[in-house]
């Protein structure tokens, strides 16, 4: 049995775009990677189930904004470009139920948001944009840096922002024009870069990577209140090297965490608690350099990672029942990946 993986990347080198990968089940391996669209940086992708492939993208003339694709054939269908910011976005996401997209913009501060017309294309719809305080870090010197913008299990925005040390949470009008509902301010320097949802146990998850450490939220859906329950490590004390931590994902029964490390290179697995806190229960190597994005498969019997400085993925088995992760591959040839998205 086969599944496929959509890989956004960086096309500063060896990179032409976006790519397809095959992650063959019975043999545990990666396979077929394929060029599925050629575009300037789309870093980011998401897929909706018209099979419509929206990724950020960058323009020769070096505007950004977002792409809209047809998925259904090899290589995709360009079905049209909306390059109306003034550079590429660093996250895309598709919302079903309204018919938009959403994009965070890093470099500009701004959250888009794109109406899905009928036959899949993109229009602008609205925006809001960040400005005001700022962390202390040098990162954060230059102003707002929104880098994630999805939604809630509640169908609001979460818009996270590293170089505010802020989180965010929109209501969406149907017009898609966005008004806030409540903001927590992490600790100074924290540098949230992606969050994750647990409707169940009402919390929130957030990854912050400047500071490489791990924030469990309090979610209340009624208000949208949030406030920190706990905050832990997501690597080791005595490590001196730079690290950014980047991705983060939680297995489907709300069990286990993940949190991907660029500079430890490595993904680190954490137990997750009835009442939402974590521990740390594995710190395993990406067998690569820089590790962006890393996703389940299907089942999240497996785990794909890429590493973007070595353009490689590792493949991982994973048991479900401990939550922890064993190589089965490594160097497998991706070029500059950064996202890593299921098709299904």
């Amino acid at each position: 049995m086969t599944e496929k993986f959509l890989v956004g990347t960086y096309t500063r080198d060896a990179s032409e775009g976006i790519y397809e990968i095959e992650l063959d089940k019975d043999q545990k391996q990666l396979q077929n990677l394929q060029l599925v669209a050629k575009a300037g940086n789309p870093t980011y992708v998401a897929v909706s189930k018209a099979n419509r492939l929206y990724a950020v993208d960058k323009g020769a003339d070096g505007k950004g904004g977002a792409m809209a694709l047809d998925n259904s054939s090899r290589p995709a269908t360009e079905i049209n470009l909306c390059l109306n910011e003034d550079t590429n976005p660093a996250y895309i996401t598709v919302d079903e139920g309204r018919q938009f997209v959403y994009t965070a913009n890093y470099h500009t501060g701004e959250v888009m948001v794109y109406k899905i017309e009928s036959d899949g294309s993109l229009a602008y719809q609205n925006k809001v944009v960040h400005s005001g305080d700022v962390g202390p870090r040098p990162e954060q010197e230059n102003g707002a840096h929104p880098h994630y913008a999805d939604l809630t299990p509640d169908g609001r925005l979460a818009v996270v922002d590293l170089g505010q040390d802020r989180v965010y949470i929109y209501d969406i009008a149907d017009d898609g024009s966005l008004t806030q509902a409540s903001t927590i301010k992490m600790e100074a320097g924290f540098g949230p870069r992606h969050i994750v949802f647990d409707a169940q146990k009402h919390v929130a998850f957030v990854v912050g990577e400047l500071s490489s450490k791990l924030a469990v939220l309090n979610y209340d859906e009624k208000t949208a209140h949030m406030d920190v329950k706990h905050i832990v490590d997501t690597i080791p004390h005595d490590w001196e090297a730079h690290n950014g931590a980047a991705a983060i994902r939680l297995s489907n029964d709300g069990k286990f965490l993940y949190v991907s490390n660029r500079g430890n290179n490595s993904i680190a697995a954490f137990e997750v608690a009835d009442d939402g806190s974590v521990e740390l229960i594995q710190l395993i190597s990406t067998e690569g350099d820089f590790p962006r994005d890393f996703n389940f498969n299907e089942d999240e019997t497996f785990v794909v990672v890429v590493n973007q400085n070595t353009n490689d993925a590792t493949l991982y088995e994973r048991d479900v029942k401990t939550g922890k992760l064993s190589v089965v591959q490594k160097d497998f040839f991706v070029p500059e990946g950064v996202c890593v998205t299921l098709e299904k």
